[in-house]
């Protein structure tokens, strides 16, 4: 039985850092088909963001417009690619304090809003596994 204070509700989206959003429409909206939903930029993280749904996630590209931006700078150290798996939770600051007893190393302690008004904070990568994971609570 599971006794933690929050659910994990599912994968709302898959990040992915790009250099170029057009490119990006033209495989993914043009040739596959999907339906490029919203275009948002978000200031307080230097980024703009393409939003494509699935029938049971979302792809999310992410595109650096400040220099020094997390996206960036990724994009610098490591190329394109997956950035990040973004987990839908029902009670986000429940589940960063659950983890933070559990030892469990974190970039933000505080929600934060990102896209799509989501309350967003995200686990550091030595806690799993290599792999940057977002936490998101719908607003």
């Amino acid at each position: 039985m599971n006794d933690l204070p929050f659910k994990i509700l599912g994968i709302e989206h898959i990040g992915i850092a790009v250099t170029d959003l057009t490119t990006v429409n033209e495989i993914f909206g043009n040739v596959l088909g999907l339906n490029l939903s919203k275009r948002e930029s978000v200031e307080d993280q230097g980024v703009i963001t393409d939003i494509y749904p699935t029938q049971s996630a979302k792809l999310e590209f992410v595109k650096a417009i400040t220099e020094d931006s997390p996206i960036a700078k990724f994009i610098n150290k490591k190329g394109e690619g997956m950035h990040h798996i973004a987990l839908q939770v029902d009670h986000l600051q429940k589940a960063l304090d659950y983890l933070s007893t559990k030892g469990v190393q974190l970039i933000d302690t505080q929600p934060r809003i990102g896209a799509e008004g989501f309350k967003i904070a995200f686990i550091h990568p030595k806690s799993t596994a290599g792999i940057l994971v977002e936490l998101c609570e719908k607003g």
